[in-house]
């Protein structure tokens, strides 16, 4: 779990280490603030993949037929797709904000489906970690094939790092993509027209 208290601990020293007088009045509660908002943008990090597909796991099976058997009986394919899913993450390197970023989310029902709200949800969590962009699409992919048992899941990513454009190379218009494509989204290029 993450701890409050030795984060305040630790930005107290960093604002020494950085020059500045943590006991200015501008300051003084700094270390604290500072804690309380990693505890909120970091609040994935106490929870495994399994543990937020558990969180989440809210499925409906009425009126939906296995993506099998509706092949079998010569019917075209269901995709569901939850596009521009907004949320934030933060670089592990850097510990650098990932801003501006929206993912597309897409799979085919097997028997079950997830509610919306739980997929944006699972993307907002998956955020909330120290976090390579890649490793988001990933994590979000697992907790869905083990939500929804479905292994056509596709995930793409794009977003601005601040280690890019605020650091370093500086460089503004600067977006980052990422696609992670499983099962019938890998095999069949005619799927990713929908990401």
């Amino acid at each position: 779990m993450i701890d409050e208290k030795k984060i305040a601990e630790h930005v107290r020293g960093l604002l020494i280490a950085l020059g500045d007088d943590p006991e200015r009045e501008g300051l003084r509660d700094t270390p604290e603030r500072v804690a309380r908002m990693y505890s909120e943008v970091f609040a994935g990090m106490n929870y495994t993949n399994h543990e937020i597909a558990e969180m989440f796991n809210r499925t409906f099976s009425e009126g939906i037929e296995d993506e099998e058997e509706r092949e079998n009986a010569g019917a075209p394919g269901r995709v569901v797709v939850m596009k521009d899913i907004e949320f934030f993450s933060y670089c592990e390197h850097h510990m650098a904000l990932m801003y501006d970023m929206k993912a597309n989310v897409a799979y085919i029902p097997h028997g079950k489906v997830i509610g919306l709200s739980k997929i944006a949800r699972v993307c907002d969590m998956v955020g909330r970690r120290l976090q390579l962009q890649e490793r988001i699409g990933r994590d979000i992919a697992d907790i869905l094939s083990e939500i929804t048992g479905s292994p056509d899941i596709a995930v793409t990513i794009e977003g601005y790092h601040s280690c890019v454009t605020a650091r370093g190379i500086k460089k503004n218009h600067t977006k980052t993509f990422t696609a992670e494509l499983r099962g019938r989204f890998r095999e069949d290029s005619s799927l990713q027209v929908y990401l």
